[in-house]
């Protein structure tokens, strides 16, 4: 090889590189342009980075929340699926969601007539808001958003409230968030929908963390009698990311294409990745994964053995 060669294939040296650990034994690591904000709230640690490839991110202790490159991505499948399923969506809650990403989506429907956001950490929201004012846009300032920043399983417990569609979309099950992937706290959110209604939660990694998803999905399933998972690529998140949805009565697989467009254009709902012919493209999952789904050995989530990612 010539030493041109050598040199349009050398690493630079030097610079901010940023290790994330997916698993015990896989990490990678990219680099950073910039870091906006570095510090720890309450309740974690949280990094505001801006990277050549993704554009800013949100890094809540040493996890990729989202990037700015592709955060439609993910807030698209997880709240655009379950809110086309129902077919008049007036009433929802988010748990989690402190980025202000699924909010957004969720407020494109016009049927919606309040959101609720329960988040424990206001940091989050604050510094997101002050470094990535992107996320929320102007959603705060909708008459139908209520903030309120409290446990989100402590608010379901106590809640008389009833929600068309709940989504949780809350950070990896690891420490107190793992109380946010059982079979106690998915009754809860059963509990806390109204009759037709539906929740949806993302659910890990279909490559890095497999055995996980298996196992919050068989969760789910011990609350509703529906259960269905769909999946998007993430680039940001370096895998496959996987999205399930539980409900008594809705089925986001039946959905029919006409009746997806329909819908979405008579709530005027403008995506950038999800649309009515992609929909079933999501819900059809690999041959590979839906034999686990049947057969991985895996043991329910519970309060007293909740699942936790290894990383």
């Amino acid at each position: 090889m010539s030493s041109d060669d050598d040199s349009d294939q050398a690493i630079d040296v030097g610079g901010i590189l940023y290790h994330e650990r997916l698993t015990k034994t896989l990490s990678r690591i990219f680099q950073v342009n910039k870091v906006l904000y570095a510090g720890r709230t309450k309740y974690q640690r949280i990094e505001v980075v801006d990277t050549p490839d993704f554009g800013k991110m949100l890094i809540l202790d040493g996890k990729v929340q989202f990037s700015l490159k592709d955060e439609f991505i993910y807030h698209e499948s997880l709240v655009h699926p379950v809110m086309l399923t129902h077919p008049s969506p007036e009433k929802v809650l988010i748990i989690g969601g402190g980025d202000g990403g699924a909010l957004k989506e969720v407020l494109k429907h016009n049927t919606v007539k309040s959101v609720t956001l329960v988040d424990l950490d206001e940091e989050v929201m604050k510094i997101v808001k002050k470094y990535v004012p992107e996320m929320f846009k102007d959603s705060l300032k909708d008459p139908r958003v209520k903030i309120l920043n409290m446990d989100g399983r402590k608010f379901l417990a106590e809640t008389e409230n009833k929600y068309d569609i709940i989504i949780v979309d809350v950070t990896d099950p690891f420490g107190p968030s793992t109380l946010l992937y059982t079979k106690e706290f998915y009754q809860l959110v059963s509990n806390a929908l109204k009759d037709g209604g539906a929740m949806v939660t993302h659910s890990e990694g279909m490559f890095s963390c497999r055995k996980e998803f298996v196992t919050i999905y068989r969760t789910i399933k011990t609350a509703f009698r529906k259960v269905r998972a769909c999946s998007a690529f993430i680039p940001s998140f370096g895998d496959v990311w996987m999205f399930t949805i539980g409900s008594n009565t809705l089925d986001p697989v039946n959905m029919d294409v006409k009746i997806i467009e329909e819908r979405m254009k008579k709530r005027h709902v403008e995506t950038r990745f999800y649309y009515p012919e992609i929909h079933k493209v999501l819900f059809t999952l690999p041959k590979d994964l839906l034999k686990d789904l049947k057969e991985m050995k895996v043991e329910i989530s519970t309060d007293k053995s909740p699942v936790q990612i290894s990383a």
